[in-house]
């Protein structure tokens, strides 16, 4: 074998899964097809459990320091904002940060811990057996595609892609702005929809729905003048943008693949799950995606866990695809609700959320996804197993025990594991990802906590 891991597509999703295989010791080679990185800003929204994954890191500093903190963020453009200042988190906010910086991180890491990126490689032909993979003319054991929406590793392996094709094309237009809005500015109205959200650098994302022209494919890029022109007619006044840094359409395409492992090929990222970019989910998705998936590939491929593991992969991570696909096609409807019949429901929804707190609570904890939770198939489970921790020292990718008390013989058997032991509210073993994967209310945990860590089936 040439590699242990392929990974197809030098994206985040790409990237960290590489991070997350180096950092097990399991050799992987990125495969990108573009000679250069992306100058774009693309997904720029890095939401609260994201966060708290890249700083279980170590990786999320940079974003921390140089990003713009949104206490609130839109949802389908409703005119009362969601409070994200609520939710349980230590990073209760809406990070923007560009993907182009968050790419250039991510390669840097992946090298700096021995990852392979080759720019410049078209993916032709991917085929597998039992022994491994092909991809073009190397070999691996296992290969990943998270090269995007129109992923060639995916159609390679014959995965269905399900859902809506494009019914709508919005704009774009990152640019400097002589007179901004203040910040939380979207409106929407018989004329269109329209958001404005600062980055950093002194730059703004405008973005939206115009009604008026649809006459495309979205294949032609917005002009500086045509996006003037849209400020005026929807905001109804100009914020003197120039300078534009990426100007573009996108269109409402909401698809997700019917499964995301297929023998030796996984998909993760876009390849796995496209959708209108509203809540700004789509590479968050990714990202989780790959920290699902990173500890559970790096187990099989060293011979420590079965293969059966991955299936988890998919169980856990599918489902909150589809829910992201479902949330985005909702907010769809709410954006392009320019209508009197949708903008009376937009009002009086709106209107929920702000006199009903909870609403908007629980819709700000799916957004930043920190209500994600992995549930059991034991019934019997302890009510943590599944759910996220929200700060640990997971720096090197290995899980933790954790307990108020000594724990003298669990101690020794994760030891013996590799499961690095610490001091926490509740005696629990958390996954490398940042989920609990077993925890007691037990008076004595000691031996129970031996035998759950002999059960795991994973040594680290």
């Amino acid at each position: 074998m040439d590699h242990d891991v392929i990974v197809v597509g030098a994206g985040p999703v790409g990237l960290l899964l590489a991070c997350e295989l180096r950092l097990a010791g399991v050799g992987v080679a990125v495969l990108e097809q573009r000679a250069e990185r992306g100058p774009h800003t693309k997904a720029m929204a890095v939401h609260a459990r994201t966060v708290e994954q890249l700083a279980m890191r170590g990786l999320a500093e940079p974003l921390l320091t140089a990003g713009v903190r949104l206490p609130s963020w839109q949802f389908g453009f409703l005119g009362t904002r969601i409070d994200f200042t609520a939710i349980d988190s230590p990073y209760p906010f809406v990070l923007t940060f560009p993907q182009n910086r968050t790419e250039a991180l991510l390669e840097e890491k992946a090298i700096e811990l021995g990852a392979t990126v080759t720019r410049g490689v078209e993916v032709t032909a991917v085929s597998q057996d039992d022994a491994g993979v092909r991809v073009n003319d190397l070999t691996a054991a296992w290969v990943v595609g998270a090269d995007g929406a129109n992923s060639a590793v995916r159609k390679a392996a014959d995965i269905g892609f399900h859902g809506i094709e494009a019914r709508f094309y919005s704009y774009l237009g990152d640019v400097q702005a002589d007179d901004p809005p203040p910040p939380g500015f979207d409106v929407v109205n018989e004329h269109g929809a329209m958001m404005v959200a600062p980055m950093p650098g002194g730059v703004y994302r405008i973005a939206g729905y115009d009604p008026d022209h649809q006459e495309h494919d979205g294949r032609r890029e917005i002009t500086l003048d045509e996006l003037n022109d849209i400020c005026r007619r929807i905001a109804g006044r100009e914020f003197g943008i120039h300078d534009p840094k990426w100007l573009s359409r996108f269109g409402n395409t909401t698809k997700v693949a019917e499964r995301y492992r297929a023998g030796r090929v996984l998909l993760a990222g876009d390849a796995a799950h496209m959708h209108f970019p509203a809540g700004g989910n789509g590479l968050n998705l990714g990202l989780q995606d790959a920290l699902n998936l990173g500890w559970k590939l790096a187990a099989v491929v060293q011979g420590r866990a079965p293969d059966e593991l991955l299936d988890s992969y998919d169980t856990e991570r599918r489902p909150w695809g589809d829910d992201v696909a479902r949330h985005t096609m909702a907010q769809t409807a709410l954006i392009t609700a320019t209508t009197p019949e949708g903008l009376a429901l937009r009002e009086l929804l709106g209107d929920l959320i702000g006199e009903f707190p909870d609403v908007s609570l629980r819709l700000a904890r799916r957004l930043s996804a920190i209500d994600v939770a992995y549930p059991p198939a034991d019934p019997a489970a302890h009510p943590l197993t599944g759910t996220r921790v929200p700060e640990a020292d997971l720096h090197d990718a290995k899980p933790l025990l954790l307990s108020p008390r000594p724990l003298p013989h669990a101690s020794i058997t994760a030891t013996r594991l590799g499961v690095r032991v610490a001091t926490g509210p509740t005696t629990m073993i958390v996954r490398p990802d940042g989920y609990v994967w077993w925890a007691t209310d037990d008076d004595d945990p000691d031996g129970v906590a031996v035998t759950a860590l002999d059960g795991l089936g994973v040594s680290f």
